[in-house]
């Protein structure tokens, strides 16, 4: 290790013991991504360790930003230059001893070289648990991932320090600078590759300038896949939309290469991409650039700009374009990885639901629909059970909107289940049997309403059991109603009262049951919704049931509810 030539890179990074936004924001990531109580942004200093990014240490260290390296677990990682990994610092030989673990509270411990672009390591990006901590290699992955973008940050740090040294490229090495930093807040905030499109877009307008930024991705069999055919005229975008790895356009030869593609005039575009020249003799453009996005293994595809004048990019610029290309890549791993866990979320939601009973002489519909960001489904369910003497109905909601409100809706689900077949018992004694199970096992918060349904005399009669959930609403001939009357919602107070009610329904009524996610917005009073959904029932009364809730859902929730939505709609036969 050149510790002299370590300590000139220090220097040259600007950073010292005072929070660096960027920094924080890094620590931030891996705090939030590893569900950690600290995360910290490490450089390793002669005589000390500072902290220019650090999000839930503990005081006087978080406000003072350094420690003696008597407290350093990240010099481990500067003398090895290799990841340290630490399950129980209390009893680990390599660290045991550390003042950290009882000042700082240090004990499970990951952390990743910070490194420069010679490779020399700086720091460490460390995530931190006070208790002793098992680390997954998916999260060893994700943390090795977000340090290799500090360490961008880093280099791209020295780059603007050596930039300022030379008067005479000051101005646009800044920008350029300026433009990867914003870079590294801006892909994090994407989820998709129309969002990386557009902040790319976003980010080079004003410096490079380009007419045209194009992203491509290389298929499972290697095909190039383009990503952003909504900026090209459809005819182009179908001709592009998916073409064979092997043909001779900017985006496929850098992706094939895995380098920087300059093709700064037409002269180099007819030379080295002819397959590309009708488009861009179409189109007007004379320069591209066109740079790999690296993989773990090969080039995922790649980043192309594209100008209509001739355009030939510096030693600068072409790192720049390399840097911002690592984000991007970075950035499309992540979508992938959150539209994997939508999906996981999604399904696991939508198993849980069953397939609705036989119902006659009853007509019955539901509807679930997820939440518009995919992981965020959550407890709505409906449920439907045909017993000897009534139908029974159940709408419900758990409080919390993950993958763990998910599974305890499951739970709740399950138990009510059984009771419903194992007990003859009236809608409030069945939730009030609910609610002991409930507190006895694990105490999960939700609403919910129970109702029964079943022939009476010359029509049916609702009997139903409120905890805490949304009104139903019953339309017949007279109009709309709420069927009211509320007790407390399940796990908040052992061994409530609760109460069932019975309402006559006549031939022809329906019942709607929902959760809140159909009328909660952030603009209107939820009283107002549901004055406004009782009138849109009213106008739906001779629709079919499954248009009746495809209607309501599209004109209560749509694209973009922020929060689930189940649905329940009953008919009781138009004849005696």
């Amino acid at each position: 290790m050149n510790a002299a030539a370590r300590v000139t890179a220090l220097h040259r990074t600007g950073l010292t013991a005072s929070a660096d936004p960027a920094f924080d924001r890094f620590a931030a990531m891996v705090r939030a991504a590893l569900r950690v109580p600290i995360a910290l942004v490490t450089l390793v200093e002669p005589d000390r360790q500072v902290f220019p990014g650090a999000c839930g240490l503990g005081e006087p260290w978080q406000r003072q930003r350094h420690t003696p390296l008597s407290h350093s677990f990240c010099q481990h990682v500067v003398i090895s230059g290799a990841p340290l990994v630490v399950e129980d610092a209390r009893t680990d030989h390599r660290v045991a001893g550390n003042l950290a673990i009882d000042e700082l509270n240090v004990v499970g411990y990951a952390g990743m070289p910070l490194t420069d672009q010679t490779g020399l390591v700086l720091g460490s990006l460390c995530a931190i648990d006070t208790a002793p901590r098992r680390w997954t290699a998916a999260e060893l992955e994700m943390l090795a991932d977000l340090a290799a973008a500090c360490s961008d940050s880093l280099r791209l740090r020295i780059a603007g320090h050596d930039a300022r040294r030379r008067a005479d490229q000051t101005g646009a090495a800044l920008d350029r600078v300026q433009l990867l930093l914003r870079a590294s807040v801006a892909l994090a905030n994407t989820s998709t590759a129309e969002d990386i499109i557009g902040a790319v877009r976003d980010l080079v307008t004003g410096t490079l300038d380009p007419a045209y930024v194009g992203l491509s991705l290389v298929d499972a069999d290697g095909r190039i896949e383009l990503q952003s055919g909504r900026d090209l005229p459809p005819h182009l975008a179908r001709q592009w939309r998916g073409y064979a790895g092997t043909a001779t356009t900017p985006s496929a030869l850098a992706a094939r290469e895995g380098a920087v593609v300059l093709l700064p005039d037409l002269n180099a575009v007819l030379d080295r991409t002819p397959d590309a020249a009708g488009t861009f003799a179409e189109m007007g453009w004379q320069a591209a650039a066109s740079v790999a996005l690296p993989g773990a293994e090969a080039p995922i595809g790649a980043l192309t700009f594209v100008w209509k004048r001739p355009y030939a990019l510096d030693a600068a610029e072409q790192a720049t374009l390399a840097a911002l290309a690592g984000y991007v890549a970075q950035a499309l791993q992540r979508a992938e990885h959150l539209s994997a866990r939508e999906n996981v979320a999604t399904v696991l939601q939508k198993a849980m639901l069953t397939d609705l009973p036989g119902a006659a002489p009853y007509e019955l519909a539901a509807r679930y629909e997820p939440a518009a960001r995919g992981e965020q489904v959550g407890g709505d369910w409906y449920d439907a059970v045909r017993l000897d003497r009534h139908l029974a109905l159940v709408v419900g909601d758990v409080t919390g909107h993950d993958m763990r409100a998910a599974a305890r809706m499951g739970q709740l689900r399950n138990m009510l289940r059984a009771f419903l077949t194992d007990r003859n018992e009236p809608p409030a004694a069945l939730l009030r049997r609910l609610d002991a199970a409930n507190q006895m096992l694990g105490r999960i918060t939700a609403t919910a309403v129970l109702g029964y349904l079943a022939p009476d005399g010359a029509g049916h009669r609702l009997l139903w059991s409120n905890a805490g959930h949304p009104v139903p609403l019953l339309l017949d001939a007279t109009g709309v109603t709420a069927l009211t009357g509320h007790d407390p919602m399940l796990g908040v107070l052992r061994e409530l009262p609760r109460r069932s009610h019975s309402r006559h329904l006549a031939p022809g009524s329906t019942v709607l049951f929902y959760t809140d996610g159909l009328i909660e917005t952030r603009d209107r009073l939820l009283d107002d919704r549901e004055q406004d959904l009782a009138e849109a029932l009213r106008h739906l009364g001779g629709a079919p049931l499954p248009e009746l809730l495809d209607r309501l859902y599209t004109t209560f929730a749509g694209d973009d509810h922020e929060d689930d939505v189940a649905m329940l709609a009953v008919r009781t036969p138009f004849r005696p």
